[in-house]
């Protein structure tokens, strides 16, 4: 019975040299795509634990590890010839040696008003112990203390007096209402500032801020403070567009998305996702960040954004906006930190997570030459849009040849499906808009402004999760755009949404409207530049 089953096993089996020879060869290539499936299989492991218990930052010092090979030693040479140029133009920011700061207890701000309370020694301890006369103050020792109490609410009475004329049975004269935010409603410009704070910068609930308000007396459910966030959003609106035509006037603009869920979405499902869209422009001193919904991620949506808009494009690899670019003829400019970060993925899916480790990969290689990169953005942080294009120019073009080089001496030994291989292929698909960056001084070499507008949003939903309706989340859009504008321009968010809701309501012109922009209008800057 054992030798017909072996007979059986065999039979199959081919007779002739050639046809042997090609089986065999058919096996080593089983084997050979089993053994990368399984090491493309240990990479997400290994990344997966890594994103879940590792330290998520993308820290990779060039200054601590000797790079291991010919290609990144050569590119050091390069930059340190670069930098022995330009001593006129990097003699300005030159960093100064290390000092500790020093420590101890920060002076409480002036502008807090102060409450004194006196503390004297009562009449029996006020006697001297040598000769028993009574004491006399000679000086004083002060200690501050910092002393926070609860919000302070106060109810506004809007009198509005009656006139009439006496002289005659003439109609009585009742003085206007001046016109409210939300009309017919408990908020005061105050109130609606306080709340929009609270939800749209730190992040608190609106079922939060109800339990918050219920401890000191004022019973408002979330509904009515719902209510509320829309329609300040809604009064919003005329500042947005003023904001959007300064936006798209500028040449630069920078763009990025990230999910949003909405419950009560028409023709959607309740857990079906949309997108926030964040929009960065305007003059580096005076940025314009703009954030618009939508229910799509598609192509059509940065396409009616910017409408109207020609300059350069800062975006990640999402190819939707290579249609906006190819429509409106857009220059695209890559995002380098998008490169590194993939990179740095493959050095963790690798599981080389010590030093010595780091600099014999090929992803340690590319890590240091990125590195290179961004410290000639940091050294010429402070020049001026046209000394930073020089030191671009003479330093940074020939950094970006070499990378070049390297990638396309080991983009075809390099499995394209593992971590190293998609980093590798990413950055070679990327990079006619990677080296967009050096031909003007103005642009950036990443995107990471945009993601950092993202952030507090990004928080925020962490908290409150979802919107509820469309009109929430097109006026939480609008919220957001005010405030991380104000923020971005250096004004304080409450009381310059206070002042807003208090003025726009009573403006009846554009140029009242544009006197209430977080950033100068044209004629302020123009003075200011002059």
């Amino acid at each position: 019975q054992i030798d017909s089953e072996t007979k059986g096993d065999t039979a199959d089996l081919p007779t002739s040299v050639a046809e042997l020879h090609q089986l065999v060869l058919e096996q080593q290539r089983q084997l050979e795509q089993q053994s990368l499936f399984i090491d493309q299989l240990l990479e997400q492991i290994r990344l997966a634990r890594h994103q879940h218990f590792g330290v998520r930052s993308e820290r990779f010092s060039i200054d601590q590890m000797a790079l291991a090979f010919n290609e990144a030693e050569a590119s050091a040479a390069v930059s340190d010839d670069a930098n022995a140029e330009q001593p006129d133009l990097l003699g300005t920011v030159a960093v100064p040696a290390h000092r500790r700061a020093k420590g101890g207890r920060r002076p409480l701000p002036k502008s807090f008003p102060r409450v004194e309370i006196v503390h004297e020694i009562d009449e029996a301890g006020c006697q001297c112990g040598e000769c028993q006369s009574e004491l006399t103050p000679i000086s004083e020792k002060v200690t501050e203390q910092l002393d926070i109490q609860p919000a302070r609410v106060q109810v506004l009475r809007l009198v509005r007096k009656t006139y009439a004329c006496k002289a005659c049975d003439g109609k009585p004269v009742t003085a206007p209402m001046p016109n409210q935010p939300i009309p017919k409603s408990l908020a005061s410009p105050g109130t609606l500032a306080h709340v929009a704070v609270a939800k749209y910068v730190d992040g608190l609930p609106l079922y939060r801020q109800e339990k918050k308000l219920a401890r000191i007396g004022v019973q408002l459910p979330r509904s009515t403070l719902a209510h509320w966030m829309v329609k300040a959003g809604e009064l919003l609106q005329p500042l947005i567009n003023l904001l959007r035509e300064r936006l798209l006037a500028y040449d630069i603009v920078a763009m990025d998305e990230t999910r949003l869920q909405v419950l009560k979405e028409p023709g959607k499902r309740a857990e079906s996702q949309s997108y926030l869209w964040v929009q960065r422009g305007g003059p580096q001193d005076h940025p314009i960040l703009l954030y618009d919904y939508d229910p799509s991620r598609s192509q059509k949506v940065p396409i009616r954004l910017l409408e109207g808009f020609k300059g350069y494009l800062l975006t990640d690899g999402y190819e939707a906006y290579g249609r906006v670019c190819a429509e409106y003829s857009l220059t695209a400019v890559g995002c380098w930190a998008h490169v590194r970060r993939k990179f740095d993925e493959a050095i963790k899916a690798q599981g080389l997570l010590g030093p010595e480790k780091r600099k014999a990969s090929l992803a340690g290689v590319a890590m240091a030459k990125i590195q290179q990169l961004y410290r000639i953005e940091r050294e010429t942080k402070t020049l001026s849009a046209e000394e930073r294009q020089q030191v671009r120019q003479e330093r940074a073009i020939p950094l970006l040849a070499d990378i070049r080089t390297w990638l396309d001496e080991h983009l075809p030994i390099v499995p394209p499906r593992s971590a190293l291989g998609k980093a590798m292929n990413y950055a070679h698909k990327q990079w006619p808009k990677l080296t967009v960056y050096v031909e003007d001084g103005r642009l950036r070499i990443d995107n990471n402004l945009t993601e950092n507008a993202i952030r507090p949003f990004v928080i925020g939903r962490k908290n409150w999760l979802f919107c509820d309706t469309v009109a929430g989340a097109n006026a939480s859009a609008n919220l957001y755009s005010l405030i991380e504008t104000a923020k971005a321009n250096g004004i304080e968010p409450y009381a310059y949404l206070r002042t807003v809701f208090t003025e726009l309501p009573q403006a009846t012109s554009v140029d009242e409207i544009e006197a209430l922009l977080p950033v100068p209008n044209d004629a302020e800057e123009s003075a200011r530049v002059s």
